[in-house]
């Protein structure tokens, strides 16, 4: 058998780097006691570990899904739930993390695919045509990233964003507002998917204008009335896949996981039934619950589905 691990734990790299996060590791307590209805006992065919970020909620979907189905195949499941992608990255490449399941390395993650090489493999892509957008209310008088400049008194000079650690971030910051003449004008705030999102719903529940932001598939959009803001130059980057990533080495570790993952494909009604449940119907703390509901709901979802 091949030696995959690297000894290196993340609260080690962690404690060597500069990035600022919370980890919360935890084994699954939703896994049967006895042989599932497969016949499979249990952890029989080893232990993932998948390591997500739950404000993500495409990833935060996407890791119960893979849970509930790894588990019903043999594998003990183990989650790991972090707050930056570079940390997320460096953990996958290292081995303390098997699986992230719902990455978008094409465009957005990029960089860490680069920094990486080597370190990290792709298990498929489950969706196609995945967006980075700057958004505002339906309402606001605007409907383009040129129409920002001259306008940032109707902002309050702000784009609020979310994890400084983000693709969307560096995308934004980086590429976006030196593109369209923003950055003398605007400043970017940062912290979290959850303080973005309790600022939009704060200026909206009074009617004021506000730009976040955004990406498409994402479940704001059917809370929210939003509108995407044209982007005649393509400084938000064109559209993505999003993918499962593996640490290297899984597919011949784990092969018949590596295969059932790769089988996963979600056309837009699916995943938008997905994250809905899981996010709004159930919500935190019953996401286990809510793929059960979902994959009862949807048989054949996709080409490897287990009952």
């Amino acid at each position: 058998m091949m030696t995959r691990r690297n000894t290196t734990k993340i609260g080690a790299i962690l404690g060597a780097g500069a990035l600022v996060f919370t980890l919360a590791s935890c084994a699954t307590d939703d896994a049967p006691a006895g042989p599932d209805d497969n016949g499979t006992a249990p952890g029989a065919a080893g232990t993932i570990t998948l390591g997500f970020i739950p404000s993500w909620t495409d990833g935060l979907s996407t890791a119960y899904l893979l849970e509930n189905q790894l588990t019903k195949l043999g594998y003990n499941v183990e989650m790991q739930t972090l707050t930056e992608a570079g940390v997320l990255y460096t953990a996958l490449a290292g081995g303390d993390v098997d699986i992230y399941p719902s990455a978008w390395p094409e465009l957005t993650h990029a960089e860490y695919m680069t920094e990486y090489e080597g370190q990290i493999e792709d298990l498929g892509a489950y969706y196609q045509g995945a967006k980075l957008t700057i958004a505002v209310p339906s309402y606001t008088d605007i409907d383009s990233l040129e129409d920002l400049t001259g306008n940032a008194d109707m902002f309050d000079g702000q784009i609020i964003g979310i994890e400084p650690g983000a693709g969307l971030t560096a995308q934004t910051e980086n590429v976006m507002m030196p593109e369209y003449d923003l950055t003398d004008d605007y400043d970017l705030v940062t912290s979290s998917t959850g303080a973005m999102l309790a600022e939009l719903r704060s200026k909206m529940n009074n009617e004021e204008d506000v730009a976040v932001t955004l990406w498409r598939p994402f479940w704001a959009y059917g809370e929210f009335d939003l509108k995407d803001l044209a982007d005649p130059k393509g400084a938000m980057g064109d559209p993505e896949a999003l993918h499962f990533l593996g640490t290297a080495g899984f597919a011949d570790e784990f092969p018949e996981a590596a295969e059932f993952i790769a089988g996963i494909a979600l056309d837009d009604e699916a995943y938008a039934s997905l994250e809905d449940t899981v996010v709004n119907q159930y919500g935190e703390g019953e996401e286990a619950e809510a793929v059960a509901a979902w994959l009862a709901d949807n048989p054949g979802a996709f080409e490897t589905q287990i009952d």
